[in-house]
């Protein structure tokens, strides 16, 4: 029988509206986001879909990944047989440094294929599931601080508890006011937790991490820059509260080193830094051996990326914090799936198709989407 190959790849460069701005310590997002999808075509005709999600100031950026899809890694993996991910995946990392988010819509395409194929989900292929739903986590981050408020109010009654506020931005004082009206108005029915983003600096950042600490979040994600890893094993072991690495992680050896430092009480598992689905599984299993668990994080990604995180959440037992996978319902106008993965009472429903799950296709790209370049 013959086997079959990459035979056919198709690139989109693609602008979304958002329907709030947001944000991030980091950096601010409003009006629109870009990404990139990869559709694949097998030798024997079955279509895989994959999607790069960068961000300018947390890994890279859209356009650059079109190029490194398109100039670089498209004539490597046509005509590789579509099974051989990982023997592809070692290739792309030869023959180009960095560019995870490229290389991982690459193989999340492959994986879809296979899954096709063989009549299995992308969960399937990685092991099998561990759960059918994942706690679905909020971000508190339009500069109307009122309206997410509101937001709340609608969402908490459906079943939505879990929120992440985006501190270190606005001033402390403020941050400290939020999270108190949070805490009155809602009390302990919702689980808190807090993401600066990198927003501190070292000096100073446990006194205002104390006060924050009086709110009872779950945890506290990237208080301060990830080059300071020292700077967060001190803050680890001096807080009461959770510390998550997640600039501080992107993986394997950055794993090693948190686990190592005692930098970190849990990590921010997001496919986008990870180039892979195989090399999140990776950096969890590290992280299981030292008792961190981990936590679904996004960039930027719409309905294609995140079908992928939820497949390799429910195949991964350590990615046990819920997962932030909210944009296509709550922040993009529209998604560029046929049908999107639901939501049910606070919780992101796994989709139980084969490979990814979902259904897209040109149509309805090009009907929720603009289309910048396509190659």
């Amino acid at each position: 029988m013959t086997e079959a190959t990459v035979e056919r790849i198709r690139l989109f460069l693609i602008e979304s509206p958002i329907k709030m701005a947001r944000l991030q310590g980091v950096g601010n997002v409003k009006g629109t986001v870009k990404r990139v999808l990869i559709e694949l075509t097998s030798s024997d005709g079955v279509i895989g879909w994959g999607e790069a999600a960068p961000w300018e100031v947390f890994t890279g950026t859209p356009e650059a990944a079109f190029s490194a899809l398109d100039i670089y890694l498209r004539p490597i993996a046509l005509g590789k047989p579509v099974r051989r991910i990982r023997a592809l995946m070692a290739e792309l990392d030869r023959a180009l440094v960095g560019h995870a988010e490229a290389k991982v819509a690459i193989e999340m395409a492959l994986l879809d294929i296979v899954g096709k194929s063989s009549g299995l989900s992308v969960a399937d292929l990685l092991g099998g599931r561990v759960r059918d739903t994942i706690p679905l986590s909020f971000s508190i981050a339009d500069p109307d601080f009122p309206a997410d408020l509101e937001r709340m109010r609608k969402m908490v009654p459906d079943g939505n508890v879990i929120y992440k506020v985006k501190t270190g931005v606005k001033p402390h004082r403020e941050d400290l006011d939020h999270l108190e009206a949070i805490r009155k108005e809602f009390g302990d029915k919702v689980d808190l937790r807090v993401d600066y983003n990198q927003a501190l600096a070292p000096f100073g950042a446990i006194k205002i991490l104390r006060d924050v600490e009086e709110f009872a979040p779950t945890f506290i994600e990237q208080p301060v820059p990830r080059k300071y890893l020292d700077v967060m094993a001190q803050l680890t072991a001096a807080l009461e509260t959770p510390v998550l690495a997640d600039e501080s992680c992107f993986d394997r050896r950055d794993m090693m080193e948190v686990v190592r430092r005692e930098a970190a009480d849990a990590v921010s598992i997001k496919l986008m830094k990870a180039g892979g689905l195989f090399e999140a599984q990776a950096i969890m299993a590290i992280a299981d051996i030292a008792g961190l668990p981990g936590y679904g994080g996004t960039l930027w990604e719409g309905g294609i990326g995140l079908a992928a995180g939820t497949q390799l959440i429910a195949a991964t037992p350590g990615i046990s914090l819920g997962c932030e996978f909210y944009m296509p319902h709550h922040v993009l106008t529209e998604d560029v799936l046929e049908e999107r993965v639901a939501n049910r009472a606070g919780h992101v429903v796994v989709p139980d198709g084969p490979g990814l799950g979902i259904r897209v296709s040109e149509a309805s790209v090009r009907a929720n989407a603009q289309v910048l370049a396509e190659a």
